[in-house]
């Protein structure tokens, strides 16, 4: 039965006691249900899991991905397009606009995030494969709930995924309209939902996890109950979700509602917290929540669900809910792994027992940026800077950080290349003097100075679609361009966003990145050493890096020279490695010798930005 109606003229209608009633009363059972159950079940520490030490993760950005099924593709209203809006072609030149954007504005930016290209789950499932034999051990999902915008961190519900991302998205908007989202006992199984389901199958029989984005910190103004909210105001029982600031004044003609917005922006209402907990009855929507996607069929096995959750703006939400939150997850699954988006040094308040199993490690690419980009740090600085961070953690947690350069969130590696010296997340749109463009040879190497480190360093590696790809793009719009994909023909990027003269670009599937991602990902998951072994740093120049992986009787040697001459190093200062050692990578050549070398004499020379990877037991 349909329950309430979203509502958006300029008035709204006062609410009927009979909602505040019945509403209040589903919450409730809800809330008594998720607590009996939490009772019934002994408390567990959070553990960072085994399964995730020093996994290959890769995220996932839906809508631009791939797209699997045209017959889904959003239409104008979903979303929210000018006269003449369409779904974008795949392989158009990013910053060439279409009739409908050069009609209704003349600036690039304006309109570029009401593009839709299509992207979708069976996409994904398309991809799977690509993704097993890149070397990938975990997907983490950008937003898949239902939501009206491209990045979906605007929930319109929690317990649908996103109708467009599934194959029937009419069918599913009315079975939306047959339940009561606060209760989830009338909770049903969109097509969309499904898909997800099988999606978690495919991923799971490839021996890939699958976690997913958790935004609990605000919704969007679509959102089930910040809508009752709206339609009526302070009888709505989910009024105490939110922060609202002033109600509607129905005498007046004026519109005074008003509430809190996440960092003030209006379109992403934040829930109101106290002593660092979210209003019961939306605790318990969003336990509620995390159980349907954790266990879907309830039968207490989680294998059919996700295996964790990345959580959006996690500071931004009290230690006391993540704690009762992390107690439920640990009850649904108790291997089950979770990674805060938290950028600074906050993040040590919410990792360790009883809280998150990580971070997205924003330090890692902070310090890397520094020293192989800015050269504004020695290598010294770099591994001494991460060590200390690292250090901080539990013990045995530094194997799960999420070790990324770029994300939804920052220009990507390529551009970072490209651009020495510019602020690593600048927030705002490129200035005129910021190089859009690919890169060159001699940059190509630096990036993969910058992969061979990330894929040796303690933590697990996340690469960001398409980064594998030879993707470049700015920040947030330009970093979410299509996937480059080899069976679709792109147009050269030659357009300007303010209409500057600029060097076309190739676009495509680029397989020489492809090749040395690849090559990286097969020696890490072949080396227990450079999963989970220790690490100690060894002498070296202000220039280069010297590291030793070990665990048990397996050692790796990984040896960087970021300058742009040869490097001299005197071999005393690495008594450890003295021996026999195969060389497994070597950036300089196109095949490694394999065969055992000796490491011997007085010094080693290292060629100018370059490194090897050496292996032992």
């Amino acid at each position: 039965m349909m329950w309430m109606q979203p509502l958006k003229t300029n008035k709204r209608p006062k609410a009927a006691a009979f909602y505040r009633v019945s509403l209040i009363a589903i919450s409730l059972f809800t809330f008594t249900l998720i607590g009996s159950i939490a009772s019934m079940t002994p408390k567990i520490q959070a553990q960072a899991p085994e399964w995730s030490q020093g996994l290959i993760w890769y995220q996932i950005f839906p809508e631009r991905f791939r797209n699997g099924d045209s017959s889904n593709d959003p239409n104008r209203e979903r979303a929210r397009g000018p006269e003449g809006w369409h779904i974008q072609d795949w392989g158009s030149d990013w910053y060439a606009r279409a009739e409908w954007e050069t009609e209704a504005t003349d600036r690039f930016y304006d309109l570029v995030r009401e593009r839709r290209y299509g992207g979708d789950l069976q996409g994904v499932i398309d991809k799977l494969d690509y993704l097993k034999e890149l070397g990938v051990g975990g997907i983490y999902f950008n937003p898949v709930f239902d939501a009206q915008s491209m990045h979906k961190y605007d929930a319109t519900y929690y317990h649908h995924i996103d109708r467009n991302f599934g194959p029937n998205p009419s069918a599913d908007v009315q079975l939306f309209s047959e339940e009561n989202p606060s209760d989830p006992t009338t909770w049903q199984w969109s097509s969309a939902d499904s898909l997800f389901l099988k999606l978690i199958r495919e991923a799971h029989s490839r021996d890939m996890r699958v976690i997913i984005d958790g935004v609990f910190n605000h919704t969007g103004t679509e959102f089930w109950a910040f809508q009752h909210v709206i339609s009526h105001q302070q009888n709505s029982p989910f009024r105490h979700w939110y922060n609202i600031l002033s109600y509607d004044d129905p005498e007046t003609i004026e519109i005074e509602f008003d509430y809190e917005g996440w960092w003030g922006f209006k379109g992403l209402p934040i829930y109101k917290e106290t002593a660092g907990n979210l209003h019961p009855d939306a605790q318990a929507h969003i336990f509620a929540v995390t159980q349907r996607w954790m266990d879907p069929n309830g039968d207490g096995d989680p294998s059919d669900g996700v295996d964790g959750w990345r959580l959006d703006v996690a500071s931004e939400v009290g230690v006391p809910f993540w704690r009762e939150w992390h107690e439920h997850v640990r009850s649904i699954n108790p291997d089950a792994y979770t990674s805060a988006e938290i950028w600074d040094q906050k993040a040590l308040d919410y990792v360790g027992d009883s809280l998150f199993s990580s971070v997205m490690n924003y330090p890692f690419a902070f310090a890397a940026k520094g020293f192989f980009i800015d050269q504004s740090i020695s290598s010294q600085e770099l591994s001494s800077r991460l060590l200390a961070y690292q250090k901080q953690f539990p013990k045995g947690y530094d194997h799960n950080l999420q070790n990324l350069y770029d994300s939804h969130d920052t220009p990507r590696l390529a551009s970072l290349i490209k651009n020495p010296g510019a602020p690593y997340n600048p927030d705002r749109y490129p200035d005129d003097t910021y190089s859009l463009e690919a890169l060159d040879d001699a940059e190509f190497k630096l990036l993969t100075l910058m992969v061979g480190f990330q894929f040796s360093w303690t933590g697990a590696p996340m690469v960001y679609y398409g980064t594998e790809a030879g993707m470049w793009g700015a920040d947030d719009p330009d970093d979410r361009k299509p996937m480059v994909w080899p069976d679709i023909a792109f147009e050269p990027e030659q357009n300007h966003p303010y209409g500057l003269e600029r060097k076309a670009d190739s676009v495509g599937f680029n397989h020489r990145y492809y090749e040395l991602f690849q090559s990286l990902a097969q020696i890490r998951n072949s080396t227990k050493a450079l999963q989970r072994g220790d690490l100690e740093v060894l002498p070296s120049s202000p220039k280069s890096l010297v590291f030793l992986r070990s665990i048990e009787n397996e050692q790796v040697l990984v040896i960087i020279n970021r300058g742009d001459t040869p490097e001299v190093i005197p071999i005393h200062l690495w008594e450890i490695t003295v021996g026999k050692w195969s060389l497994i990578y070597s950036s300089t050549r196109k095949t490694p010798q394999i065969n055992k070398e000796e490491i011997s004499g007085q010094a080693i020379t290292i060629a100018p930005i370059s490194f090897s990877i050496y292996h032992r037991n």
